[in-house]
């Protein structure tokens, strides 16, 4: 206790803890997905959402291999909390990418009350992540696995020690809470669904960004709906099933937009010079620049095919092509039933008729176009706004600590 004089000249005593500055909650949210900036939404919005009570550091490659390249750390802007680079190791191999010495070095240099590795388990950085965290912070991983493996050496013995030191776990989908939530490891740690978030001021519709791509793709307004593919070309993603699927449609009732890239972009654009002026193949875009070409398509179609090893995860590009208010026709491999919900239309993956029939009900539609694409709007805003992801995740690390 300690005292002063009262406006009586009376002694009061006060608890000197009255006076002292709560301590914040201090917060590492580590991954290679951070070294883009678009994901690095999540740690603002978890930072914003702590106010005072919190202090967040995040740790991202200062180099990374994504899908279409190198990706080279960067700061954006509106980001408060401290961003700090740390250099991998085999950038190019997810699964046995370790991060440098600095590692170490960040992980003993404050008390952390909590670590997030937003890595999965099983892998080898994620490993290094769970050797080096202080015991005394509570270490939380999550996951996108939605396939229930065994793992061969040493990535199970990864898996198993990283589960054993984890205070905890998060799902980014229904479908993987399903496939771990009784494996050993997990079931004994406490866990919670909480799914990936999108920006909604990047991604929103944007009618002088549609002219601006439709111009540079050198298509002319009014012109036939464009159906539109975000994404790895790979054959899992169903390229074929869309491309036979399209065939068999009028031809005078669409264009088509590819934007990504990968393994099949050869025979893509072989299939497009097939279809004339119709199509256009466009690859090395920019995370930055992916709203204008979604504002560019009419609708966009995620055919994913499940396959003994894969089934969709998630997929990200739903969520920024509803947020932009396109109308979304997805197959219901994995999780896409889950992310889509009524805001869409689900389609038997394998069903290529159901497919030829549903795309063409939407491109005869603008009507229902435009009736999906606002229940699509309303349903990011209400559910994937990462500021609603980032508050979920923060009340999850409190529950921990407490």
């Amino acid at each position: 206790m300690t005292g002063r004089s009262g406006v009586l000249g009376l002694k009061v005593c006060l608890p000197v803890a009255s006076f002292a500055t709560p301590m914040k909650t201090k917060i590492l949210m580590l991954g290679h997905s951070y070294v883009v900036s678009l994901n690095r939404r999540l740690c603002r919005e978890l930072a914003i959402a702590g106010g005072d009570r919190v202090e967040v550091t995040v740790a991202a490659p200062a180099s990374f291999q994504g899908d279409m390249g190198p990706i080279q750390l960067s700061a954006g802007a509106e980001e408060p909390y401290q961003l700090v680079p740390v250099p991998v190791h085999l950038a190019k191999k997810v699964h046995v990418f370790r991060y440098s010495r600095r590692l170490k070095q960040l992980l003993s240099s404050t008390p952390w009350d909590v670590v997030h590795a937003w890595e999965e388990p099983y892998i080898l950085a994620s490993a290094q992540v769970a050797y080096h965290t202080p015991r005394t912070s509570r270490l939380v991983y999550s996951s996108f696995q939605n396939l229930s493996k065994v793992y061969p050496p040493p990535f199970r013995q990864f898996e198993r020690y990283c589960l054993k030191r984890a205070s905890g776990w998060t799902a980014f989908g229904e479908t993987i809470a399903e496939t771990l939530r009784d494996r050993a490891g997990y079931r004994d740690r406490p866990m919670r669904t909480i799914p990936l978030g999108v920006d909604l001021k990047v991604f929103q519709p944007d009618e002088s960004a549609r002219r601006a791509i439709l111009q540079t793709l050198g298509w002319s307004e009014p012109g036939p709906p464009v159906v539109g593919f975000l994404g790895r070309f790979v054959p899992q993603k169903g390229i074929d099933l869309l491309c036979r699927a399209l065939a068999q449609l009028d031809p005078s009732s669409w264009r088509m937009l590819w934007v990504g890239g990968g393994p099949m972009e050869e025979s893509l654009r072989a299939w497009a010079g097939r279809h004339g002026d119709r199509v256009r193949v466009v690859t090395g875009v920019g995370h930055d620049a992916v709203n204008g070409y979604l504002n560019a398509m009419d609708l966009l179609a995620a055919p994913s095919q499940t396959t003994p090893r894969w089934k969709e995860q998630f997929g990200r590009m739903l969520l920024e092509a509803m947020a932009t208010g396109l109308p979304v026709v997805a197959s219901d491999s994995g999780e896409i039933p889950h992310v889509v919900a009524d805001a869409g239309r689900i389609v038997p993956e394998a069903d290529e008729a159901a497919w030829v029939s549903t795309l063409q009900t939407l491109l005869d539609s603008p009507a229902l176009r435009r009736e999906l694409g606002d229940r699509g709007r309303a349903r990011v805003r209400d559910v994937y706004d990462w500021a609603i992801v980032a508050r979920d995740y923060l009340d999850f690390f409190q529950q921990l600590r407490a």
